[in-house]
């Protein structure tokens, strides 16, 4: 168990008695084609201070008791590389290596559908989303319990400016005091989050975040703060910031 998982415990045996968990799983989605990355190899492989970065969310996940298993949806031909890792890094949760789809929506939905029977909740997370610690995998799951849905977020710190076509003129401002930006992961309710399954093949609609398909449901989603520091490593600018924020860590323990 790494430093965060030791000091998560150690909080819980000063506060009493242990929090009740349920049987959650953990989606890593990791199978993109990382377009915007232009290293000519996947992002999720790319490491970061000498660790890929798919292999530090797993990490995360895996040091996490809120987490019963973890299932990584990934690109059939790189199986063999999260085999490895298995190996290297001694995950103890990740039961379940499931091939991608053409687009996100289907390569959850692969995951999903591979869940293990009991599952109570789903955590649904970007592979590529490494810098995630576990005590905030646990504050979005203690949310979910509460309320059956919660999302990692951060408040907006910029102003919002809205657009629309390809004029690149201010149409209108959002306030910012009241808007989010959704992290991974995400966590639902099983049956909520198969439901909203259900209903976007209804409804035709094909997403990219996983909020979205149980908005279109209506059923609400409860945000948690879990700070800019949960970058999603997109470009090959996020890697100088995330080493960067890697040492401040490493220097406030």
């Amino acid at each position: 168990m790494g430093i965060l998982g030791k000091i998560s415990d150690t909080a819980r045996a000063i506060g009493g008695k242990r929090d009740r968990t349920e049987p959650t799983t953990a989606i890593i989605v990791a199978s993109g084609n990382s377009t915007r990355m232009g290293a000519g190899v996947s992002k999720q492989l790319l490491l970061l201070d000498s660790i890929p970065v798919v292999a530090r969310a797993i990490m995360a996940f895996d040091e996490c008791e809120f987490i019963s298993e973890i299932i990584v949806v990934a690109k059939q031909e790189e199986f063999y590389l999260y085999q490895e890792f298995q190996k290297l890094y001694k995950f103890k949760k990740l039961v379940r290596l499931v091939s991608g789809g053409k687009t996100r929506q289907e390569s959850v939905r692969n995951g999903f559908s591979a869940i293990s029977k009991g599952t109570r909740f789903v955590a649904i997370h970007d592979g590529a989303r490494c810098l995630i610690t576990p005590s905030q995998i646990e504050a979005v799951c203690r949310e979910a319990y509460k309320h059956d849905c919660a999302t990692a977020a951060t408040r907006a710190v910029d102003s919002i400016k809205v657009s629309s076509g390809k004029n690149l003129y201010i149409e209108s401002s959002a306030n910012r005091n009241h808007v989010w930006m959704a992290q991974t992961p995400q966590v639902f309710k099983t049956e909520i989050y198969e439901l909203a399954l259900k209903k976007a093949d209804a409804d035709h609609l094909e997403v990219t975040d996983d909020n979205s398909l149980v908005e279109n449901l209506g059923v609400p989603i409860k945000l948690v703060e879990c700070g800019r520091s949960n970058i999603k490593i997109t470009t090959p600018d996020d890697i100088p910031l995330a080493l960067a924020i890697l040492r401040s860590r490493e220097e406030t323990l």
